[in-house]
């Protein structure tokens, strides 16, 4: 630096000469180590100021740069954010800083002098320790293989490792695989391979991560599942029996219905049906139970008033020991014949009786346990054909 001036060439001659000249003497940037920061570490939400100082002539000017080329966040006053690619200055300060904010900063100090020079400084953020789990619920077949996963955040550096619900801590073996993939300085991914999977393998599983700052854990189950082909087979399977369930109801329907001829008269088995006349008549549809259960009421109805009348012409009529015959037909339009038959009735203590047979299309169980009810109701013997064993005997 002391040769720098201005020199002065001179020429003794008449007249004299003499050229004047200024010499500059530059010198590049040096980083001052004594006077610049070095590693650092803050706990998260702290504050961090970084220092970087230089010589050189003319002097250097300072830049700070992150050195993956991630923005520096800077905040001002009135809690201001901003984000550069690039800082000015010696100091670099840092407010409320996130994990985010950690890793190495470049102090760079140029002076356009080559070459320039710059200064590595590495920021650490302290926190406690964050597990993440993808998924929580993880299924997979007896005998394959399964992969759990762990997300873990920790500054500084944690222990991790793998236990099971009972507190059982894996170890790597032959059939347990145990690996870590870092992201970056402060977050990474815990994997647990399990190979063959085993009954005893399902329930489960805690990853834990330590470190000075304290612990934190996620808990993953594993459940057994079936395989895409037990389960196909087993709804074949049942697929196969609500089939033949079916089938077997229907067969049972068609067996309780039989067949009808041209009267409408119900026939317990195909081969008691007769020979019809036409295929329209072979085809014929069941009346509907609806209309079979409102032609039982009516003809229960007109029984009971009919055995009133009676009542009332006995009460009137003179003593006589002579036995009166009356019959009455009725015809409805369901395709059904009502046949009354009342035979007389005796004064005083003799026994009334009436005997009662009802042709229907289509009866079925509900219409004969109506039946049932009104005839013992009515004090009345009655029969019904066509449904063999449940017809009771006449009173």
């Amino acid at each position: 630096m002391e040769d720098s001036g201005k020199y002065m060439c001179q020429v003794n001659t008449d007249p004299m000469k003499m050229q004047t000249a200024t010499l500059e003497v530059v010198i590049p940037p040096d980083i001052i180590n004594e006077e610049t920061s070095g590693d650092l570490m803050v706990p998260e939400g702290g504050a961090a100021k970084l220092v970087c100082r230089a010589r050189g002539h003319p002097k250097p000017r300072i830049t700070w740069r992150r050195e993956d080329g991630r923005e520096i966040i800077a905040r001002h006053a009135g809690h201001q954010k901003t984000k550069a690619p690039s800082v000015e200055g010696e100091m670099l300060t840092l407010s409320k800083v996130t994990r985010s904010e950690m890793g190495a900063y470049m102090c760079i100090a140029s002076n356009g002098v080559p070459p320039s020079v710059s200064k590595r400084m590495k920021l650490q953020v302290h926190f406690h320790p964050l597990v993440q789990v993808p998924n929580q619920l993880v299924g997979a077949p007896v005998l394959t293989d399964v992969t759990l996963i762990c997300n873990v955040e920790a500054s500084p550096k944690a222990i991790n490792y793998w236990q099971r619900e009972n507190g059982e801590m894996i170890i790597a073996g032959d059939r347990y695989a145990l690996t870590e993939k870092e992201h970056n300085m402060y977050s990474m991914e815990m994997v647990l391979h399990i190979k063959r999977l085993q009954s005893s393998d399902f329930g489960g599983y805690k990853c834990i991560s330590k470190n000075s700052i304290g612990d934190t854990e996620g808990t993953i189950r594993l459940y057994e599942m079936e395989r895409p082909g037990r389960k196909q087979m087993r709804d074949d399977e049942i697929n196969e029996v609500t089939r033949h369930e079916v089938e077997n109801r229907h067969k049972e329907n068609r067996h309780e219905e039989g067949s009808r001829n041209q009267n409408g008269r119900l026939y317990k088995d195909r081969t008691q049906e007769p020979e019809l006349g036409s295929s329209a008549d072979s085809t014929r549809a069941p009346a509907p139970a609806q209309g079979t259960m409102q032609l039982i009421k009516t003809f229960i109805l007109a029984l009971l008033v009919l055995l009133a009348t009676t009542a009332t012409a006995e009460a009137v009529a003179p003593t006589t020991t002579t036995t009166t015959k009356t019959t009455t037909k009725t015809t409805t339009t369901a395709a059904a014949t009502m046949l009354l038959y009342t035979k007389g009735a005796a004064r005083q203590k003799d026994t009334k009786e009436t005997n009662l047979r009802l042709e229907l299309n289509g009866a079925g169980d509900a219409e004969h346990e109506y039946c049932e009810r009104s005839a013992t109701t009515a004090r009345i013997g009655w029969s019904m054909q066509g449904l063999g064993a449940r017809t009771p005997a006449t009173k």
